[in-house]
């Protein structure tokens, strides 16, 4: 079983016991993770380590915008559930149901399409 395989079960998980802000947590780090394999598929290595700024501007430009691997309704997934994620761990507000469902639903999209070509087991 491949590393990536149980995250968005973590979020899953999150969700159902009603911790949105974990769940948001978690649905970035699924996101970002898979878009890392998503890269590494490809042959996009990060020079040190793999900031958020280079796996999504590597993802949305090379990937998506570039090289048409992904579909453009993904584009905004990663910057999407960064927003979430930064409220659920900074902000005083938590993050409500509805958010977390909407992460929820983008971080399924996003892991399926990154399992569909391959870049995740």
């Amino acid at each position: 079983m491949s590393r990536f395989t149980w995250i968005p079960r973590t979020a899953e998980s999150e969700f159902a016991n009603g911790r949105y802000n974990s769940c948001a947590n978690r649905c970035y780090y699924a996101c970002f993770q898979a878009a890392i394999a998503a890269l590494l598929a490809e042959g996009i290595r990060a020079r040190g380590q793999w900031s958020h700024e280079f796996v999504q501007g590597q993802f949305v430009g090379v990937l998506i915008n570039q090289r048409h691997l992904y579909e453009t309704q993904l584009r905004r997934v990663l910057a999407d559930n960064q927003n979430v994620r930064e409220k659920a761990d900074y902000r005083p507000e938590l993050v409500n149901a509805t958010q977390a469902s909407r992460a929820l639903r983008r971080t399924r999209t996003f892991v399926a399409a990154v399992r569909q070509r391959g870049g995740v087991a």
